[in-house]
């Protein structure tokens, strides 16, 4: 039995994970794999276009968990979640552009089925700014709550007595 796979060899399973044989027994390709290969095909790429290797900067959370630790009123709470929002909403909203911009190479995503890749991509990008959205819609929730309580039903009227 030829296998398609360049670096597989029947039954061996020493040394690979559980992905690896459940991948090997449905004679497909582990993620690693086709990240792998995925590299290899690109290096000349990625020599011509060199793409940053280090991760983003990491937002510092001390800040943050400091004033959540000493805020006892709603309006310090939505104080520190507003300043947390406005400092990862650009680097969020360039992530969700990068994604739709994946998503639209060649025009693919225009007669791409719900569930292929381009349109994967496009809910991806989408749901990064949702998350933000979302986090800002509870902040104001809170703060309705504190600032803008919805009104209280009247009393009920007393019944006329029956008899």
């Amino acid at each position: 039995m030829s296998h398609p796979h360049p670096d597989f060899e029947l039954y061996d399973n020493i040394d690979r994970t559980p992905d690896q044989v459940a991948a090997a027994s449905a004679v497909t390709a582990t993620r690693y794999d086709l990240r792998r290969w995925s590299l290899r095909d690109a290096e000349e790429f990625l020599a011509r276009h060199p793409l940053p290797s280090a991760p983003l900067p990491r937002l510092d959370p001390g800040p943050y968990v400091a004033a959540l630790a000493a805020a006892e009123k709603p309006a310090e709470v939505s104080a520190v979640t507003q300043h947390l929002l406005d400092a990862v909403y650009p680097t969020v909203r360039e992530l969700s552009n990068l994604l739709l911009g994946i998503a639209r190479w060649e025009g693919r995503h225009r007669s791409a089925a719900p569930d292929s890749a381009p349109k994967m991509l496009m809910s991806a990008a989408s749901r990064c700014l949702d998350a933000l959205a979302l986090a800002d819609q509870a902040d104001m929730r809170v703060l309705r709550g504190e600032y803008d309580p919805a009104p209280q039903p009247p009393p009920p009227r007393p019944q006329p007595a029956q008899g």
